[in-house]
């Protein structure tokens, strides 16, 4: 379960990372995307890293909490 929780945080985080610089116009590829400086999508990739963040965090909890 904690291996799982992990890949699923890690990949939240890289994949909202990668939105928000779309959005910010830092990371413009491919270079047809429709998020490519849309500010609306900075935001939606900051609360998909959040996310991501707290699912890895989560699962680093758990292992912690059992001996």
């Amino acid at each position: 379960m904690r291996s799982l929780l992990t890949v699923i945080g890690s990949v939240l985080l890289i994949t909202g990372l990668i939105f928000a610089a779309q959005g910010s116009g830092h990371f413009p590829y491919p270079a047809e995307s429709f998020m490519i400086g849309q500010s609306r999508w900075v935001y939606y990739g900051g609360a998909i890293a959040v996310a991501g963040l707290i699912i890895a965090l989560m699962a680093r909890r758990l292992s912690s909490g059992r001996t």
